[in-house]
């Protein structure tokens, strides 16, 4: 029986991109917000969830990883999307006649090269699907929007001018959420293992408590720090190391972490995405 998994914004966002590429087996789900799209989860309306979590011109989704730690969910996979951003129009409309152009904040300044030298102001939207579906009801040709070519197929707008990001590279990475672990080993990449933690309120204690790592040789490929309650000195951690929980070093590693910390959180243990390497 089909699944469902679950996306924050509309149909042919690029959210919904990613479920198509890397889930066309679940029908999509689409979710006002990223805590929607979570809730989802929880309350069994959709199997999985595919939460955007950062991107490599804009860097890190802020209000998803506050979302991550009270969450409740597991991260059982996760996918590299590549990211085209396309100037959407009516059809008959031409790129000459555009200018404003909608799309999310996060995606405005991917292509910010491509506004200025056409003369086209950014206009921020709730999302970038929801732009061209905007677009395509407003029948304005001087507004077009930002957003996936999918969209452009959903809504019936024409791409006036494709892949218009700043730079060949831009992708976003997103994380497959579930409302139970899976620990098995998986994929022919290596596995990745994501966890919180929060130091003990003593010297040195973070320092100490990344040493196991380094000394048993588990690669450290990402360490983000939270307020906690807004406190400014209880600090919490997300980390993502390269391993599995039960490998020798990763397990050392971890044991060692545990003597310098009062809370430890193993978010999920997933396959590395091809795309990581």
């Amino acid at each position: 029986m089909t699944g469902k998994i679950a996306f924050q914004g509309e149909l042919g966002a690029y959210g919904h991109q990613a479920c198509a590429d890397t889930r066309p087996d679940h029908d999509p789900l689409p979710c006002a917000t990223f805590h929607d799209t979570m809730e989802a989860v929880r309350s069994g309306a959709a199997d999985l969830a595919m939460v955007a979590v950062e991107n490599s011109i804009y860097g890190r989704v802020a209000d998803v990883h506050s979302l991550l730690p009270e969450s409740g969910l597991h991260i059982v996979a996760e996918a590299f999307v590549r990211v085209h951003v396309n100037l959407l129009g009516l059809p008959g409309s031409t790129l000459e006649q555009v200018k404003e152009a909608h799309g999310h904040p996060v995606i405005l300044p991917q292509c910010s090269t491509f506004l200025r030298n056409h003369g086209i102001h950014g206009v921020a939207s709730s999302d970038n699907a929801r732009a061209a579906r905007e677009i395509a009801e407003r029948g304005d040709p001087t507004h077009a929007a930002l957003a996936s070519e999918m969209a452009a197929q959903i809504y019936g707008l024409q791409v006036l001018a494709p892949q218009i990001e700043d730079r060949p590279d831009n992708t976003t990475r997103f994380l497959i959420m579930a409302a139970k672990p899976d620990l098995t080993r998986r994929g022919d990449h290596g596995m990745m293992t994501s966890f919180l933690f929060r130091v003990r309120n003593i010297p040195a204690a973070l320092y100490k408590a990344m040493g196991g790592f380094a000394t048993n040789g588990v690669n450290m490929v990402k360490l983000e720090s939270y307020m906690v309650n807004g406190s400014f000195t209880a600090t919490q951690f997300f980390a993502e190391i390269e391993g599995h929980p039960d490998d020798g070093n990763v397990k050392l590693a971890l044991d060692e972490l545990g003597y310098f910390t009062d809370y430890l959180n193993i978010l999920g243990t997933y396959p590395a995405d091809p795309a990581r390497r």
